[in-house]
């Protein structure tokens, strides 16, 4: 688990460091969309096989094991309802805050976050993604809502809530 959290948390330094770059050089606009040149492909690749499930909780259950092991002790929960197929992704620790602040940023959102949701709505145009709740901000946790039309409408009538 450390060896894979040590490579998130380069992973993200790096992106902090490319963002801060590209921003002082291009602007916040040019900065943005340079670091999502093929971002959308990546998340097509890493989430397709999640998503490709019947339901967004399957595939974020099975996404729990992955989360966890870079240390960021993931709940998932089906809110589906009303024939939208639906889950939110709550994350307890957020690995960013320390990295984003080595780089200048208070909020890690922008960098990390934000691009991840912008990416997966290019890549996945059927499905919506919103930031709830965020550390960065004072939450207790970072919590990402998710939904898209239902694939089985009798399924997504009534929540499954735990």
């Amino acid at each position: 688990m450390q060896n894979a959290n040590s490579e998130l948390l380069e992973s993200a330094r790096k992106k902090f460091s490319k963002f801060r770059e590209l921003k002082s050089e291009f602007g916040e606009d040019k900065a943005w969309e340079t670091m999502l040149e093929g971002f959308p492909e990546l998340q097509k690749q890493r989430m397709g096989p999640l998503l490709a499930l019947p339901t967004l909780i399957e595939g974020f259950l099975k996404s729990i094991p992955i989360f966890n092991a870079i240390g960021m002790d993931m709940v998932a929960v089906d809110i589906s309802n009303l024939g939208i197929d639906a889950a939110l992704e709550i994350q307890r620790v957020c690995p960013y805050l320390e990295a984003g602040k080595e780089f200048g940023f208070d909020t890690p959102c922008h960098v990390i976050c934000e691009l991840d949701m912008e990416a997966s709505r290019r890549a996945f145009p059927e499905m919506k993604g919103e930031i709830l709740c965020r550390q960065a901000l004072g939450s207790p946790v970072c919590i990402f809502k998710y939904e898209r039309p239902a694939k089985n409408k009798t399924e997504a009538i009534k929540p499954s809530l735990p």
